[in-house]
């Protein structure tokens, strides 16, 4: 029993923030932006048009079931990979599995930050394989612009807001999830992080003051890890399923930085045509920009054809996963 995913989906939100929006708020350039990070724009989430990731999700889902003409009461499990869940409880995936209909499955939100969506993907490809369970919905996403500082320069042109979701199911056929790497190094919370919110520094006046809601990082520290990480897990599968960069046909990287993108391709031996960007019109989503580019590219898609998925986030988190995708265009 293999698990495979079997429908793609996303939602991105109507409002295009371009790079001339950001120089006005903080010292930069759209020349500045396209060097350095490959972002011309991104999606944001304005409440006249919803609020909360779940409002992304459950137009993600309902799009996702009107093209499979999924029945969501056949869904046994709902997995939400996301950093900025609707509330700290409920968790997010019930709330969409409320409102979508998926109403026999359990419900759980993974927190693994960019990575969320491989994380995901692992742990359905461990029910799935097991036999309990034969469909599980995977919804990764996030409004990363809520937890945006627009006063900081090398952190707010990066982020937008996105959601994708995936129905993972059982197949015998040779499709589907193949092997995969996940790994964390819990020692790098001062390199990113989002320092309060948490229970060790709840909100108060003072932390809301210094900005200690939004995203921090040390650029080049985390540059230099995301590089290096990605291209040693996925060079490390290459190997250990015997695949050269001529049996590959795409690989689906995290959309983080341009030249992280270009760095882990180069490692893998691989020219531009056959990596999956668009980070360009959508920035980083976190969780969201890997199903994001799949569904962009299922037209593309053949079935058995060899994609090899990898992220780093937050934690540090990263991994990479090897898959045959299980259907052909529709």
């Amino acid at each position: 029993m293999h698990a495979v995913i079997t429908g793609i989906s996303g939602y991105l939100p109507n409002y295009v923030m371009t790079n001339e929006e950001i120089s006005q708020l903080v010292d930069t350039t759209d020349e500045w932006i396209m060097t350095r990070i490959g972002v011309k724009e991104r999606r944001i989430l304005k409440k006249e048009e919803g609020s909360g990731v779940t409002y992304m999700a459950v137009k993600a889902v309902e799009n996702l079931m009107e093209k499979t003409g999924l029945d969501p009461k056949t869904v046994d499990a709902v997995l939400f990979a996301t950093s900025t869940p609707d509330y700290i409880m409920p968790n997010a995936a019930a709330l969409t599995a409320y409102k979508t209909g998926m109403t026999n499955a359990f419900c759980f939100d993974i927190s693994a930050a960019c990575s969320g969506f491989i994380y995901a993907l692992e742990v359905a490809n461990g029910f799935i394989v097991s036999g309990k369970y034969r469909k599980v919905m995977i919804l990764a996403g996030d409004v990363l612009t809520v937890i945006t500082n627009y006063n900081d320069r090398n952190t707010c042109p990066i982020f937008g807001d996105g959601c994708g979701a995936a129905l993972v199911e059982g197949s015998t056929e040779n499709v589907g999830i193949i092997d995969s790497i996940m790994r964390t190094d819990g020692n790098s919370l001062q390199h990113l992080n989002m320092y309060a919110g948490g229970s060790v520094h709840p909100a108060s006046h003072e932390t809301v003051e210094k900005n200690q809601h939004t995203i921090w990082q040390d650029g080049k520290v985390v540059f230099k890890h995301a590089v290096s990480s990605m291209s040693d897990a996925c060079v490390e599968l290459m190997e250990r399923n015997h695949l050269t960069h001529e049996d590959i046909h795409w690989v689906v990287p995290h959309q983080a930085n341009l030249r992280i993108i270009d760095a882990v391709a180069h490692r893998m031996g691989l020219t531009t045509e056959k990596v999956m960007v668009n980070i360009d019109k959508y920035a980083n989503t976190s969780a969201g920009t890997i199903p994001l580019c799949l569904w962009d590219w299922e037209p593309r898609l053949h079935k058995g054809d060899n994609l090899i998925l990898t992220a780093f986030g937050a934690g540090f988190t990263w991994g990479a996963t090897y898959l045959k995708w299980g259907y052909d265009p529709k």
